[in-house]
């Protein structure tokens, strides 16, 4: 056989090669179903992948996102979990009713996703908490503490060592609102503000796909979007009021704890991150080389260390445990 032969033969082993793991990757993803559902007059829309009789994970996203941040780990992880994701009220597909009709506070989101779990016969799980899902998360954990059988952190923070500097105007929100509405709100829906929270100070910005915040930025410029967000923002001084309560709650639960924290978020920063520690030795972090949502770059790394985390502890997830 001559050398063009062997190198035509070779090219062609390597395009059937990526095909074939191509196909396969296909193959093993889980299928996502997306579904509504009624919790207190609102319409909660939320995705769903894997079996119920395995380990349920219930996943809590950020602002201004949605369930829609956690579709690829739903579909890789499907397979071996079982994965529900909410849109909270005033985020994503969920009712967005005015704040005369409804009260976005976090006490109130956290009582609407515990109706949701519930409602859907959710009873026991994993909470995976990204951003807002922090104090939504460990709100329903403090209420219901017998339900959750596990806890992840990915840039949620319930540490003052993970604020950022970006917390002194946010602050200054709080102290007088009727003075910084009006720019809190232009911030909040503004394209720049959106585009950074995804980047942060990543210098690998080709890194990111831009529909990730352009999506967002559609998303924050609905009717009604501007009073929705700046009275969660308003509300967040209370849920650092509640750090020490949390931290107390962990310190005294000790459940299998996974932090992962992508180290570019000007949000929340590294130490607080370390910060869990303080609380639970045996905590797991993992610092990794991405941002404020790092699934947007390195979603594969999250995948595989989420899935080792539930083998890990699968003897307590599994759905016959009790604590």
């Amino acid at each position: 056989m001559n050398l063009n032969k062997i190198n035509s033969l070779a090219k062609f082993v390597a395009a059937l090669s990526l095909a074939l793991a191509a196909t396969n990757s296909i193959a093993a993803a889980t299928p996502i179903v997306y579904r509504t559902v009624t919790v207190d007059g609102q319409q909660i829309a939320y995705r769903e992948a894997g079996s119920q009789n395995q380990p349920t994970l219930l996943l809590l996203h950020g602002v201004p996102s949605s369930s829609r941040m956690y579709d690829g780990l739903m579909r890789q992880l499907g397979r071996k979990y079982h994965l529900i994701a909410p849109d909270y009220p005033g985020f994503g597909n969920s009712s967005a009713s005015d704040p005369e009709q409804f009260s976005y506070t976090f006490d109130h989101l956290a009582e609407v996703m515990q109706k949701f779990a519930d409602t859907v016969g959710v009873q026991q799980y994993v909470l995976f908490m990204q951003d807002y899902g922090a104090p939504v998360g460990m709100r329903m954990a403090l209420a219901r503490p017998g339900a959750v059988q596990g806890l992840i952190f990915q840039n949620g923070n319930v540490y003052d060592e993970g604020l950022g500097a970006m917390w002194a105007k946010r602050k200054a929100f709080w102290a007088d609102r009727a003075a910084h509405e009006k720019e809190v709100i232009e911030a909040q829906q503004s394209l720049a503000v959106t585009k950074m929270r995804h980047l942060g100070d990543d210098p690998d910005t080709e890194a990111y796909d831009p529909d990730l915040w352009m999506d967002e930025y559609a998303y924050l410029n609905r009717p009604g979007q501007g009073k929705i967000q700046a009275a969660l923002i308003y509300d967040y001084q209370n849920n650092l009021a509640s750090y020490p309560v949390w931290q107390r709650w962990l310190r005294e639960h000790q459940l299998p704890t996974l932090v992962l924290w992508g180290k570019h978020d000007l949000a929340f920063t590294v130490p607080g991150a370390v910060a869990f520690r303080k609380d639970n030795p045996a905590a797991q972090i993992e610092i990794l080389d991405g941002g404020h949502f790092v699934m947007d770059t390195r979603l594969s790394e999250v995948v595989t260390i989420t899935d080792q985390f539930m083998h890990k502890h699968q003897a307590r997830f599994s759905k016959d445990s009790r604590r």
